[in-house]
């Protein structure tokens, strides 16, 4: 088997001949994501807009792997790349629609927000030590003042709305193209409910200014859900940029968001 593709840092996915793929998760912390999905994305699919993946089976450690592993039915696309995608605005809107129908899922009994799901879906506050640490490492590299008001912005933005799923890393190596178009929404290992505005990082991750706009217009959620948002693509940025040796090839793009970041915050203080 040769690698076909990475779910974000916690599973390997290898493509299985035509039709299957096998998830494997990388480190015990990862391991309840297995049959996480396996549980709810049966549940979840039938009320989304485009396909995800779908368990065939589940798989028992052995022969030396020491975790529990799926296999899921192969989903043709290829991750999304900005080259790809002729009109980025309406890719950000069917985003946009994709989160719509995932918060609208039914909620009962599903996983809350927590170790699961790397606390994605509670309150940015978990990073809050983190963050400040990044902030005092990257001191003479950005303008920490002003990222620390948007930290602090994304705090005082307390959620007191009610509880509904989130997917938790909507990256563009989690979206599948085809055709341009978004074809599928892969990697639930981090979903979970409680507060969305982990799921509207891609804001700046992905999106320009004009396709930004259009995913906030389409996505429809209010100032502090954005603030929170900020708080949670910034702890991101932040932690690459001070981890980093400062020859990691992220780093410009970590860079640009924090910039667009910052520059946001300004605008609308």
């Amino acid at each position: 088997m040769k690698p076909a593709e990475f779910e974000g840092w916690d599973n390997r996915t290898y493509r299985l001949g035509e039709s299957m793929t096998v998830r494997l998760p990388t480190a015990s912390g990862y391991v309840p994501a297995v049959a996480k999905e396996s549980e709810w994305l049966p549940r979840l699919a039938p009320c989304l807009p485009v396909p995800i993946p779908t368990v065939l089976g589940v798989g028992s450690p052995g022969e030396g792997y020491p975790f529990p592993w799926s296999i899921r039915r192969w989903i043709e696309g290829e991750a999304a790349d900005r080259a790809q995608i002729g009109d980025l605005a309406e890719f950000a809107e069917a985003i946009a629609e994709f989160l719509r129908a995932l918060q609208a899922c039914d909620t009962d009994g599903a996983p809350e927000a927590g170790e699961h799901s790397w606390f994605r879906g509670a309150a940015p506050a978990h990073y809050d030590e983190e963050t400040r640490r990044c902030l005092r490492t990257l001191e003479g590299r950005i303008d920490t003042a002003t990222a620390e008001a948007v930290w602090d912005s994304a705090l005082e933005a307390n959620w007191t709305g009610n509880p509904v799923w989130f997917h938790g890393d909507i990256a563009a190596g989690n979206l599948l193209v085809s055709g341009g178009q978004l074809a599928a929404v892969i990697d639930f290992g981090t979903s979970g409910l409680g507060d969305p505005a982990c799921d509207l990082v891609i804001a700046w991750t992905m999106f320009d200014a004009e396709s930004r706009e259009a995913f906030r217009r389409a996505v429809a959620h209010d100032d502090g859900m954005w603030a929170r948002a900020r708080g949670w693509a910034l702890w991101k940025a932040l932690l690459g940029l001070a981890e980093s040796d400062g020859r990691d090839p992220r780093d410009a793009s970590n860079l640009r968001i924090v910039h667009d970041l910052l520059n946001e915050h300004a605008r609308m203080s």
